[in-house]
């Protein structure tokens, strides 16, 4: 069976205890899109990790994890990061796709100086150089990783990429000049870096499916990210959507039988962007934002405070379309047992036209959250197995949130503990 965890929304959803739960079942996870730029945090009994590029897998002997092709390859970042997970007792094993594409240091360089030319009409880039990787892969001057063990072939492609980049690095952002042959010594160190991990994997996952492997794909960021389907332009650069798990991973689209859609009782998001149900007032945001999460709502992978509002039925029930959902998560519930009343987001005013659609983003910088009140439960949750035993005012907004998603909630997260899920009879 194959299985994808995705976000419904602008990324943040808690997905990477959700995909740690489901990679324990899993003998293989692959991770299918995105790269370094977006973190997921996973504790359980090996510890604590923020995993950026590393399947969640990792924590289990048994599983295989493996970088799909469709993912954004930094290699150093790969290597570091095993680093720190081999330093807590973990051997994982580990698969790199002969067809992903390396992510350079210049793509990085590019990324920083797109945002420092932009300056207050910045994305709000992570400047790991994901923008600046996509558009190369698009461009057909993308390097793959087969291509590091053909010098002939490196050599005339990295001279083909030093002529197109150094006219935008002198022209456009007057910076200094690439080097060939300094990329062709830095692809070789990545060469040997990598090259212990690198198979076809087409080929491995193929196999594993004939053999009834469960196999899970695990997404990075949400819907609201998709470049297509999200808030364009403040999207990232590769597509958030299930569907694209059977690109980015290689495997055929009708073998995706299950599709876990990770929401979280509040909103959080990172980077610029519309965000229709965001908490303006600062005071009200910084206490939900210190209630947040594990550590509170910052960034895995920048530190940033994350931008907080309440639950944005609207754009959750159009992420779950989007993705496809056989099921939804719902994590850190736990997170609002310190209010007296929450309030919940059930629809846009646009002009005054009040919609529940998610509309496309010049009408979404117009919108205004419609909100309802909803009486809270401030007492703790967390410890609380059967979801029968919840307070009848948590299962009430548990319910209200599902006949407004229009898809059932299978689980909820009431802590950041891997056991800390409540599963309800659906």
């Amino acid at each position: 069976m194959v299985r994808a965890i995705v976000g419904a929304n602008w990324g943040d959803e808690g997905k990477g205890k959700i995909t740690d739960m489901f990679a324990e079942q899993s003998d293989i996870v692959i991770r299918f899109q995105g790269g370094a730029n977006a973190g997921h945090t996973i504790i359980n009994e090996h510890g604590r990790f923020a995993l950026h590029l590393m399947p969640s897998g990792v924590c289990y002997e048994h599983t295989t994890c493996i970088i799909g092709n469709g993912v954004a390859l930094d290699i150093n970042k790969f290597i570091n990061e095993l680093e720190q997970v081999k330093k807590a007792g973990l051997n994982p094993k580990l698969l790199v796709s002969d067809r992903a594409q390396i992510l350079m240091p210049y793509h990085i360089k590019l990324d920083e100086y797109e945002e420092e030319r932009l300056g207050k009409n910045a994305f709000g880039s992570t400047k790991s150089g994901i923008a600046p990787f996509f558009s190369d892969k698009y461009s057909k001057i993308g390097i793959q990783v087969n291509e590091l063990f053909d010098d002939e072939v490196l050599k005339a492609k990295l001279k083909n990429i030093c002529t197109l980049k150094n006219l935008t690095l002198e022209h456009v952002y007057h910076k200094p000049l690439l080097n060939k042959d300094e990329l062709f010594a830095t692809c070789m160190e990545y060469k040997e870096k990598i090259a212990p991990y690198v198979c076809d994997t087409h080929k491995f996952i193929s196999d594993a499916i004939k053999e009834g492997k469960n196999i899970l794909l695990e997404g990075q960021l949400g819907t609201l990210k998709d470049p297509d389907f999200g808030i364009y332009p403040m999207v990232t650069s590769s597509s958030t959507l299930a569907g694209y798990g059977a690109v980015g991973a290689g495997i055929p689209p009708h073998k995706i039988e299950d599709i876990v859609v990770v929401t979280k009782a509040y909103s959080s998001a990172v980077g610029a962007g519309e965000f229709v149900s965001e908490i303006l007032d600062e005071d009200e945001a910084q206490e939900l934002r210190i209630h947040g999460g594990d550590k509170g709502e910052f960034g895995a992978t920048t530190g940033r405070p994350r931008r907080v509002g309440w639950f944005d039925c609207v754009a959750s029930k159009y992420g779950i379309e989007c993705q496809g959902a056989t099921q939804v998560v719902m994590t850190a519930l736990d997170c609002l047992s310190y209010l007296d009343e929450i309030k919940v987001c059930v629809a846009y005013d646009i002009d005054g036209k009040i919609t529940k659609d998610f509309p496309v983003t010049h009408e979404l910088k117009k919108a205004k959250p419609v909100l309802k009140t909803l009486k809270g439960w401030h007492c703790d949750i967390r410890g609380i197995k059967n979801y029968d035993e919840l307070p009848q005012e948590t299962k009430d907004y548990v319910e209200f949130i599902e006949k407004e998603m229009g898809c059932n909630i299978t689980m909820v997260s009431n802590g950041p503990e891997r056991e800390a899920i409540i599963y309800r009879n659906k």
